[in-house]
């Protein structure tokens, strides 16, 4: 495990070398949040990170429900029976490993690592929608990997969390579009279209570091993301 800090925001890097799996603890005064339980046997890196940061995981705040997002979260409540768990409304059914979609979703099959149903045991103790808060986080609704994606914004320090919205491994790339080097969050992607109109979004916050599910912070981001865009975009047309 890799762990690279800036302020307040300590990314893990689960595999680093191989295929980066990240998640986040995010400082605040007394406590932590977590962003993301990465993979299976991932609780002991997370739990170990956060003794040394020295407070205590009250919050576990899910971007998503694949599995590479979820691995650890029924250990993690097992070992914090009072954290409070925080997912999307929408991809709470996921969580559940229900795979319906709405009368108004693209009808495309919702792809990626979603648990069989019963396979998590936890059930979310809050359901977000955008604008909602998870202590100084604020939630930004982002579909298009998953139905239910939503990211993560400290406006305070222009930190965007993104989950799977963006991916930064292998080169920047909008969920949906195929990095030669990493291409398996494009391989993940629900629809492409709502993607690139959540990383549309998403720019307009001009953050000054991107963090996402795969790949490194990058800081200064707001014109890689924009030529990300843009790449998307003339994919969906060709």
């Amino acid at each position: 495990m890799k762990i690279t800090s800036l302020g307040n925001v300590h990314q893990l890097s689960f595999m680093p070398r191989v295929f980066p799996v990240n998640c986040y603890l995010i400082e605040e005064q007394n406590e932590l949040t977590l962003i993301d339980c990465a993979l299976p046997f991932s609780a002991k890196g997370i739990m170990k990170a956060a003794a040394a940061v020295d407070k205590p995981i009250t919050r576990i705040a899910l971007t998503h429900a694949h599995g590479d997002h979820i691995g650890a979260l029924d250990e993690l409540k097992r070992q914090l029976p009072e954290a409070q768990v925080y997912v999307s409304a929408r991809d709470a059914r996921l969580l559940r490993g229900d795979r319906s979609l709405d009368a108004n979703e693209p009808q495309q099959a919702i792809r990626g690592g979603v648990p069989k149903p019963g396979a998590i045991r936890t059930a979310p103790d809050h359901l977000l929608q955008e604008g909602d808060r998870v202590g100084s986080l604020h939630v930004i609704a982002s579909p298009g990997h998953t139905p239910g994606s939503i990211s993560f914004w400290l406006p305070e320090s222009g930190v965007l969390i993104a989950g799977d919205a963006i991916q930064l491994r292998g080169g920047i790339a909008v969920s949906g579009k195929v990095v030669p080097m990493f291409p398996f969050p494009a391989m993940a992607t629900w629809s492409k279209e709502q993607a690139v109109a959540s990383a549309e979004r998403l720019l307009l916050l001009a953050p000054s570091v991107l963090a996402v599910g795969h790949g490194s912070m990058l800081r200064n981001p707001q014109q890689p993301i924009s030529s990300a865009i843009a790449a998307a975009r003339q994919a969906l047309r060709s």
